[in-house]
């Protein structure tokens, strides 16, 4: 993962951890085992990091949707 998309990545683990309440580390968790860092936010770092942050969250939640992850 190139530094961008690293600071990316921890920037929406927190932005999400703030909207659900919860605590960066159950974020980054969900994330990681749902493959949403490795399938879909790093893959799409190009397009997604020109989007508002709560576009963004609003995918992230889309995808875990899709996977029947609960938030």
């Amino acid at each position: 993962m190139i530094q961008d998309s690293f600071e990316f990545v921890v920037y929406m683990i927190h932005a999400c951890a703030n909207k659900w309440n919860q605590l960066p580390s159950a974020v980054y968790k969900k994330l990681r085992d749902s493959g949403c860092i490795q399938k879909f936010l790093v893959p799409n770092y190009e397009i997604m990091h020109t989007q508002g942050t709560d576009f963004v969250v609003s995918d992230i939640e889309e995808y875990l949707k899709v996977r029947k992850v609960a938030i």
